[in-house]
This record gives structure tokens, sequence and C-alpha cells, in this order.
């Protein structure tokens, strides 16, 4: 009797290293086999699901080859059917800034995607949100827990009088005192509040509570001209607001009962509000991964590329982020920029993140977790690779600095610099605009965000199995050899119209969702 093939995952002809894929890895003496014509090779060690197998010898040295990248130098000789591990590789330098291909990739025309459409809610600034939600913005951490025992209030006492008003979120930070509100990289934190109040799904319905004595006031935060005025409002009043420490406040049940009552007409005019009919074109998505393993690149990730590339086709915008996983991929983004200025922005945005990490004597490897590890990914060379897959194939179209909101006419690719870490991402996103999110995850998270949809991806059947009310689409079905990238794209695609149109994600309907967490740079006080 033969014994039985087992397959593996080679990105490129060329790597020199494969995947595991079979559930539980494999052990020592299995075959295995990249694709039909390929030498089978047996295995010396056992080798994890998601880990690198050697296919052939590779010495000291040499450089191992996935995705047809160096993601490292042999520190020793590895003997094909080896477990390649991250212990064994010496990780690359990263790539400088110098002699670049800036804007060099032929800008091929592609055919538009015409006749997709949403449910979503108009709002008068021209954006679109997919949910109707009151957000209570905070100038300062020292009002968060009045605010929340507020929201609570406002939950459940006047929610369901509007039906028609889907959540109320709290907008809570621990930024606003103690901090140097005038140095210069203070602007990253202060315009990130500004947009997140912005944000297509709080329907322009701008309710702020203050302290009084914060130095970031709401003037500062929300200043006249950069939000949406009612009509009863004076250009120099600035944002409703209800502030704690005005002296008509007598115990806290007034201030509580101030915010509760405040929140009315906010929610009367939300309430009015119906879904009409939008182009998918409205759609501002931005994708993200978290607790990433060695399927994100080859299931999840490719899948939200496709599909990125069908949103770009139908006039939707996509934000791809997370600063040190495409700073391995740099050659590729500026290639890819749809001019010299876009490929000029990425580097500025790129190098200014090296020289933050420098000043807290970090590096890009900092990124890598022992998750990552444990699933596969070996260092952030080789994360990198696949987590750059989300951004589909389109070019770059435009680049937004930490915090900054995207122009009514930033349609397209856009590359929104952030850190990669997923709460902070997402925050920044929400504040570039976001209406929906797209996260993948191998090693699993019940990540979600309040004020916006979040669709989560699993690389893994054995993942969406057991997670199987939390993950929303299982990409693990491609390396199953069930469906193909094409086929998971089209279906993440027509998934994102129905949640964007009401359709609750499983976190919506657990409410399960993290903190927003702002990036502050500058120093604290």
């Amino acid at each position: 009797m033969l014994a039985p093939l087992f397959p593996v995952i080679a990105m490129h002809e060329a790597d020199n290293v494969a995947i595991v894929v079979t559930d539980g890895g494999l052990k020592s003496g299995d075959i295995v086999h990249k694709n039909a014509l390929a030498e089978p090779v047996t295995l010396v060690n056992a080798v994890p699901q998601g880990h690198k197998v050697a296919l052939v010898d590779i010495s000291a040295g040499q450089i191992v080859l996935r995705y047809n990248v160096s993601i490292g130098v042999a520190k020793e000789n590895i003997a094909a059917g080896s477990w390649v591990h991250e212990r064994l590789l010496a990780m690359p330098a990263a790539r400088n800034f110098e002699n670049l291909p800036m804007a060099t990739a032929k800008k091929e025309p592609f055919k538009k995607l015409e006749g997709f459409t949403f449910q979503g809610y108009r709002n008068s600034d021209g954006s679109v949100g997919t949910r109707n939600i009151l957000a209570v913005t905070t100038t300062v951490q020292c009002v968060a827990g009045v605010v929340e025992l507020a929201v609570q209030k406002i939950k459940e006492e006047l929610l369901p009088l509007y039906p028609h008003v889907d959540d109320v979120v709290g907008i809570e930070h621990t930024y606003g005192c103690g901090v140097a509100i005038d140095a210069p990289d203070a602007i990253i934190p202060i315009r990130t509040l500004r947009n997140i109040s912005l944000n297509p799904n709080f329907g322009n319905e701008v309710f702020v509570v203050s302290l009084g004595c914060e130095k970031l006031p709401p003037l500062r935060l929300l200043p006249p001209g950069s939000f949406p005025l009612l009509s009863t409002q004076n250009e120099s009043e600035g944002p409703h607001t209800v502030c704690l420490q005005d002296a008509h406040h007598v115990g806290f049940m007034s201030m509580l009962e101030n915010i509760v009552q405040s929140a009315k007409p906010h929610l009367e005019r939300l309430n009015a509000r119906r879904r009409e009919t939008v182009p998918a074109s409205e759609l501002v998505v931005g994708v993200q991964c978290g607790g990433s393993d060695a399927f994100s690149g080859v299931t999840a990730n490719p899948i939200v590329g496709f599909a990125s590339d069908l949103l770009v086709r139908s006039g939707a915008t996509v934000m791809f982020s997370e600063n040190t996983e495409v700073r391995d991929a740099i050659e590729q983004l500026t290639h890819r920029a749809q001019s010299i200025d876009v490929a000029n922005s990425i580097v500025r945005e790129l190098s200014w993140y090296d020289q933050y990490l420098e000043r807290g004597h970090a590096d890009r490897s900092a990124n890598t977790t022992p998750g990552n590890k444990a699933g596969g990914l070996s260092n952030i060379v080789e994360k990198a690779m696949g987590s750059i897959v989300k951004s589909g194939s389109l070019p770059i179209q435009h680049v937004l600095s930490p915090g900054e909101k995207l122009k009514s006419n930033q349609k397209g690719l856009v590359f929104a610099a952030t850190p990669a870490s997923d709460f902070i991402c997402g925050t920044l996103q929400l504040a570039a605009g976001m209406n929906v999110h797209v996260f993948t995850t191998g090693r699993g998270t019940p990540y979600g965000l309040q004020a916006c949809p979040v669709v989560k991806l699993a690389t893994r059947t054995d993942l969406a199995k057991r997670w199987h009310d939390l993950m929303d689409l299982n990409a693990g079905r491609v390396a199953d050899g069930d469906i193909t990238i094409e086929e998971g794209g089209w279906e993440l695609f027509k998934l994102l119209l129905n949640v964007a149109s009401g359709q609750k994600t499983w976190a919506e309907h657990w409410k399960l969702h993290n903190a927003m967490v702002l990036f502050n740079p500058a120093p604290i006080t």
C-alpha cells in the first residue's frame, strides 16, 4: 500500500519552502508534495499546521524564499523535509528608501463594475452611513465615567422610543489633559477625535460632553467650520456641548440628567432618517488583520484583496494600513502608486514611522507576536508579504497621515498610514471615514467596533468551525480546495453590501466591541 501524499502550499514556483495544510500538522516520515508535478519530500521531523517545510536542501547562508521574496537567510544547513522556523532564520535588513521604483507600474485600464447598490443613510455633508448611531464625543478622560453612565441611561430609557436609531456610543479616550497639547505631534490625537466625531455612521449629529478645565476644550476639538451646523446654530457657537463644571449643575444627577435630556433632539433627528438605495461607490471599507498566521496570506487576505479590487472597480474607497506590516513591501507600494506624488507620500509616512520607532529604541521586528510565530510566521518580512495582499492589485491613489479624514474626491485605493495595533488601526480608520470594516484572523480574535460593523474572516476552516458564531466568512475553504480566491472575493463583496444595508455581523449580534484607542506620539506632561 502506497503511503499517502499530503499537500503543502508554496506561494511561488521559485519558493524553496511551503506551508503544511493538514489540521494538526504532520509527523516525521510523512510525505508531502507542493503539486502533482513536484518531487515528493519526506519529512525529517514533525511540522505543525501552517509552518514551513523545506522543499529542497538549503545551505547555511542561503536565502529562504516564500512569495519569491527573501524571508531570511538560513543560519545553518537545513535538509529537505525539515521544519523551517524563526530560530533557523536571520531576518533580512529593511529596504532603504533610496532608488525605489516610483509609480512605475503600468496603469492598465480596468473594467468598471456598475449596478451594485446598498441601503444606506445619506448625510447632510454628502457622506453615507451604514449605521444610524448617536455618538457622544468627550473632550477629556475625566468625563468618561459620567458619560458611560449617561449612555447606559439613554439606552435604557430613550433608545426604545427611537426604533430607527441603531445605538448610542460614548467616544471615550485617554486624552484631553495632562498632555503637551501644543507639541507638533499632538495634532494626531486631536484630529483623530475630531474626525471620529464626524464619521458617516454618526449622521452629522455632533454632541460633546466637556469637563470645563481641560487642555482640549470643545472649540479646539471642533472649531467653527470643522463640522456640519444645524439650522438653529450660529457659526461661532461651536458644537452642542454639555459642560460638567457649569454652575447650574448641582450634584451628580444634574449632570447625568442634562446629558440624557440633551440627547433627545439628536435622537429625534436620527430617528427620522430612513435607509435609501445608494451606489456601492459610497462604501468606505477599512481592511485589517490581527492574530495573523501563515494562512492569512494564502486564504483570507487574498480574498480581501480580490474584493478590494471589486470595490475599487465599483467606485468605492478601500483603505489598507498597518505601517510595520507593509514596510517590508515598500517597493511594491511605491511601484503601484498612481503618481510620483503618491509614491513620495508613501515614503514620507513610512520614513516618519521608522523614526518614531527609533525614538522608542524599537524596530519593525517588534511587530510579530508569539501567536503569529505559533501560527507559522517566522518574522515581520514574511508577515508583511501576506499582509500587503489585502490591498489587491490596483494603483494606490491616495495617502492619509494618521488621523486625517478622507476628502469627498478621494475614492479608490488609499494607504491610510497607521500603527499595526488592531485597536489603534481601527480607530484611525474610523477617523478617516470608514463605514464598514473587514478583519482577517488566523489565530482568532473577538475584535469588534461599536461605531462600525466589522466583517471577520477566518483563515482556516478549523477556526471557522470552532468559532462558528464569531466568524462571518470562512476563507479556509480556499486551502481545503472548496472555493477559489475569486469565488471567495465575490462572496465577501456581496456580504459587504448586505452588511452595509443593515445585516448584522456576529460581533454586532453579541454586542462585542473593543475600545477606541488614540495614537498619541506627543509627550505627556
